[in-house]
């Protein structure tokens, strides 16, 4: 899995950076198919900086969450909460829960009773 961080209008502190990738390397745990992180870190406006997921993951479209917060790591804990989800609902619809159980199989007519 790669894993990219940038920060756009400033720059982030080293502290900052190792914390951030602590807390997005989680994300594998939702869906082991993951191939790339990246996180963009906003800094323009410096009192609600915007924290941009975006993940990939094999066989569908890019995942993307953003928010914005009162700090980076608060806007991060929010991004990150809605990437789990996404990642949640994707597993989801690819391991198809809905399908047939194994109540409602037929049995072959010699094993009937």
């Amino acid at each position: 899995m790669q894993l990219s961080i940038s920060a756009r209008h400033g720059q982030l502190t080293e502290s900052t950076h190792e914390k951030i990738q602590n807390r997005v390397e989680k994300l594998v745990r939702f869906f082991d198919r993951v191939t790339s992180i990246v996180v963009t870190v906003d800094l323009e406006h410096s009192q609600s900086p915007e924290v941009e997921v975006c993940v990939s993951v094999e066989l569908a479209e890019d995942l993307v969450a953003a928010n914005n917060g009162s700090n980076v790591l608060a806007a991060l804990d929010s991004a990150t909460r809605k990437m789990e989800q996404q990642l949640r609902k994707h597993k989801e619809k690819l391991t198809g829960h809905r399908s047939t159980g194994v109540r409602e199989l037929q049995l072959p007519d010699d094993e009937e009773e």
